[in-house]
């Protein structure tokens, strides 16, 4: 459309090689922003309108550096309009799609069902005939583990036959509320309840990659943050402790001191472990610093030694994770993938201590485990400079 607006029906402006590398990278853009839509839209919580832009803006980016470090020319005029354009058509046509078909299942009576009313966004009706609505639908949900009467079970088959997609009741809470109950241990998508192999080594290396361009990118912020800390307030600018990592091995894991030094080391190393919101041992700076997660940004060097990731479960204190094992059954099972600097648990929950909200975290590292996954990683990235912006879920 940018073309024919400037050049209208002029081939010899259309087949330019500038023109034409332009077309093709915006075609190129375009497409690869609308699968990544596509996989973002199928995790839980996502609002399309809200991750359209900067996922559009992400894949134009780099398209656009590619074609900057391989030198290919370009129309500085196009390929920014192609991107505007683009994303006015898709805001307008998912506007459309979100007022014309909104996401609506029809449930099948019987089993757990109760858990569903509280998913947003979200239409349900309970059949009380084995019949559809008259409405268009997204699905059917039904609890397959409870003993349906026979004509349910026709109806079923019935609609799985004609192409209508049926849900397991404990597949759709998870998908939508994103957590994973712990009823027991259960295997992902590959058959397993070990994470994926293959993007766990590829995620490490990129993960070391990272690390090595943001270290060298930030290490004069680095710098001015330890003498920052060390002029506020008298003690060491770094702050180590002793955390449970990956395969429940301890390392010691960095940060920029946020706190005052105690004066008198505390009795109970649980509460010293503790962080709660309103702690009065929080310095001014270090509020700040929490709030933008600059605090984490040490954490840089327990990437490079292999000890943690940019995204993952976030590692706990040695005190809180022991007592945590002895609270909840299966906690040691987070330690399956490496603890990382945001994690699933971060960007929907913030930060908690209470052993009954500790639950509810685990139920969200568990989805993050069985969906172990690059587009999960991307998504959590995108959440968490949310998060930077809005404060919420900042420690």
């Amino acid at each position: 459309m940018p073309v024919f607006f400037r050049w209208g029906f002029d081939l010899e402006g259309w087949l330019l090689p500038l023109q034409v590398n332009t077309i093709l990278a915006s075609s190129v853009a375009i497409v690869l922003a609308l699968l990544a839509q596509r996989q973002f839209t199928a995790l839980p919580g996502v609002q399309e309108h809200v991750f359209l832009m900067p996922t559009l803006l992400m894949s134009f980016l780099v398209i656009f550096a590619m074609m900057f470090f391989l030198r290919i020319e370009y129309n500085r005029y196009l390929f920014p309009s192609s991107f505007a354009i683009a994303l006015a058509w898709v805001l307008f046509a998912q506007t459309v799609a979100r007022r014309y078909r909104p996401m609506r299942f029809a449930v099948v009576p019987g089993g757990d069902v109760s858990g569903l009313a509280s998913a947003r966004g979200v239409e349900w009706h309970k059949l009380t005939e084995p019949r559809l609505p008259r409405v268009s639908l997204s699905g059917i949900v039904v609890d397959l583990r409870e003993d349906l009467a026979p004509e349910w079970e026709r109806f079923i088959a019935n609609c799985a036959l004609a192409g209508t997609r049926v849900f397991h009741i404990k597949q759709l809470q998870e998908s939508v509320a994103g957590r994973v109950e712990i009823e027991h241990l259960s295997e992902n998508t590959l058959g397993s309840i070990n994470p994926d192999a293959v993007y766990l080594s590829l995620k490490q290396a990129g993960d070391f990659l990272l690390a090595l361009l943001v270290l060298i990118i930030t290490l004069p912020v680095l710098v001015l943050i330890g003498l920052a800390i060390r002029i506020e307030s008298p003690g060491p600018a770094l702050f180590v402790q002793s955390r449970v990592g990956f395969r429940g091995q301890t390392f010691s894991m960095i940060k920029f001191r946020t706190m005052r030094v105690a004066k008198v080391p505390a009795s109970d190393p649980r509460e010293a472990a503790m962080t709660r919101p309103d702690d009065d041992r929080i310095t001014r700076l270090g509020r700040f610093l929490r709030r933008t997660r600059l605090d984490e940004l040490p954490q840089i060097f327990n990437i490079l030694r292999g000890e943690m990731s940019w995204i993952g479960p976030r590692p706990e204190a040695i005190a809180l994770s022991q007592w945590y094992e002895r609270e909840i059954p299966f906690y040691r099972y987070r330690h399956i993938v490496r603890p990382g600097i945001s994690g699933w648990a971060q960007v929907n929950q913030g930060h908690v201590t209470a052993v009954d909200q500790i639950l509810e975290k685990l139920h969200f590292d568990f989805y993050y485990i069985k969906n172990f996954s690059l587009w999960l990683d991307l998504l959590i990235v995108l959440r968490t400079l949310r998060i930077i912006v809005t404060g919420f879920g900042a420690r």
